[in-house]
C-alpha cells in the first residue's frame, strides 16, 4: 500500500505528532509498505529519507503553545505537487484542522482521507467560528482516528461525527530493554525524580514540579530532580524562589538518552495543567520501569487505568504533588506493584497493536462495501 502522512507541525522541531508519525511511517516500512510523509521544516539537512519538506514555517498560538506551521501559496504549491506524484492509497492526514499542510491536503487530496486528531480542546469562540469553514473539508475524511477519548470528545464537540480512539503508539520493548545510565540511578538515600518536557512552556507544569521540591527534599534530603528539555532553567528556578542546585539540568537529550533516563529514574513526574490528549510520555516511562506520578488530567488518568499503574495528584497542585511523591518514595513495596502492572498494561500502546489498527482503518477506506462491513466491526470493537 502507498501511504501518505502529513503533518502540521515543523519536522525539526521534536512533539509528540512528529513522533507519532516518524514511527507510524517507520513501522508501516518495515511492514513492506510505500510511506511517504510530507511535513515543514526549517532545516532539511537531517531529514529521514521517507520526510518531503513543504516549506519553511513560522510560529502561531495553538492550543496553549508555539507551533511552527506552514502555509501559503508556495506551501499549497507543494502539498498539490507530492499528492500528484505520490499517487498514494491512502492519504492520512494529522491534526486536519491546524492552518498548516493538512487543511491544504484536505482540499486537494483524491485518494481516501483519514485524518488522526491528537489535541484536547475547550470549545472556544474561534473554534465556533471556524466551524463552518472546516465543513467543506472535513466532509472529505474517509475515516477519523482520535488518539485518546479526550481527543474524540473535542472531535464530537467541536466538529460534529465521531472518532475511532486509537492510542498513540510506542515501541515498548525498546525502553523496557534500555540499560539505565548510573549517572541517573539513584539508591535509597538520595532516590531520582525526573521530568522531560519543554521548561517555559507553562501547561507542562515546571513550577507545579519546583514547587514541591521543598517539601520532598525536607523528608528525603539526598532527593535529586533531574530536569530535560529546552528552556531556561534559570528563569525557572528564580521564578519559583529555588536556588540553582535545587535541580540537575540535563538540557536537550538524545533519543538513546531518553531511554536510559526512563530506565534508570525511581519517579518519573508528570505535571502538565492542561491541553494534553494522551500522555505518550507516561508510557514511555512505564515501559522503561519508571514509577509514575502525574497530574489529574482525564488523558493521564485514562493512561494509567485511574491510578492502577501510577499515582494521580490534583491538577497545579503543587502540595498534593509533593504528598504523592513522599507516598511513592515512603512506599516501595506498593511503588513497585503500581511499576508490575504497568509493565502489563502499556502492551495495548505497543506498535505492533497500534499500527495493525491503523492499517485496519486505511484496509476499510479502501474496500468494498462488504469487506467494510467486516472491517467497521473490527475497528470499533478494538475501540473499547
Amino acid at each position: 500500500m502507498r501511504v501518505g502522512l502529513l503533518t502540521p507541525y515543523a519536522w525539526d522541531v521534536p512533539g509528540g505528532v512528529n513522533f507519532h508519525i516518524r514511527d507510524l511511517a517507520e513501522n508501516l516500512i518495515a511492514r513492506g509498505h510505500e510511506v511517504q510523509v510530507l511535513a515543514p521544516a526549517d532545516d532539511e539537512r537531517d531529514l529521514p529519507p521517507y520526510v518531503t519538506s513543504a516549506g519553511s514555517t513560522i510560529p502561531v498560538n495553538y492550543n496553549g503553545s508555539t507551533a511552527r506551521v506552514s502555509f501559503g501559496p508556495i506551501v499549497s504549491r507543494s502539498v498539490e505537487r507530492w499528492l500528484k506524484e505520490g499517487a498514494h492509497d491512502v492519504v492520512h492526514i494529522h491534526e486536519p484542522i491546524v492552518p498548516s499542510v493538512g487543511l491544504i491536503a484536505l482540499r486537494a487530496a483524491t485518494a481516501p482521507v483519514v485524518a488522526t486528531f491528537h489535541s484536547s480542546q475547550q470549545r472556544s469562540r474561534a473554534m465556533i467560528v471556524a466551524n463552518p469553514l472546516l465543513q467543506p473539508g472535513l466532509e472529505r475524511i474517509s475515516a477519523r482516528i482520535a488518539v485518546s477519548e479526550a481527543a474524540r470528545r473535542t472531535v464530537v464537540e467541536h466538529l460534529g461525527g465521531d472518532a475511532v480512539v486509537i492510542p498513540n503508539g510506542v515501541d515498548v520493548g525498546r525502553f523496557a530493554q534500555a540499560a539505565p545510565d548510573q549517572r541517573w540511578q539513584g539508591t535509597p538515600e538520595a532516590p531520582t525524580i525526573g521530568f522531560l518536557g519543554r521548561i517555559d512552556e507553562p501547561r507542562k507544569g515546571m513550577q507545579v514540579l519546583l514547587g514541591a521540591v521543598t517539601a520532598v527534599r525536607r523528608v528525603h534530603p539526598g532527593a535529586r530532580f533531574l530536569i530535560a528539555g529546552r528552556g531556561d532553567i534559570d528563569e525557572a528556578l528564580k521564578t519559583a524562589g529555588l536556588p540553582r542546585d535545587s535541580v540537575e539540568y540535563l538540557g536537550e537529550i538524545s533519543e538513546a538518552d531518553k531511554l536510559a533516563l526512563f530506565a534508570s529514574l525511581d519517579l518519573y513526574v508528570a505535571p502538565q495543567t492542561g491541553g494534553e490528549s494522551f500522555g505518550i510520555v507516561l508510557v514511555e516511562a512505564m515501559s522503561g520501569g519508571a514509577g509514575v506520578v502525574a497530574s489529574d488530567l482525564v488523558a493521564f488518568r485514562a493512561v494509567l487505568d485511574d491510578g492502577a499503574s501510577g499515582r494521580i495528584f490534583r491538577t497545579g497542585d503543587s502540595g498534593d504533588l509533593a504528598r504523592a511523591l513522599l507516598d511513592a518514595l515512603g512506599n516501595p513495596e506498593e511503588t513497585a506493584r503500581l511499576k508490575r502492572y504497568a509493565r502489563t498494561a502499556v502492551a495495548r500502546y505497543d506498535w505492533s497493536t497500534v499500527a495493525a489498527r491503523i492499517l485496519d482503518v486505511y484496509a476499510m477506506v479502501t474496500a468494498t462495501e462488504p469487506e467494510r462491513r467486516g472491517l467497521l466491526t473490527r475497528i470499533f470493537r478494538g475501540r473499547r
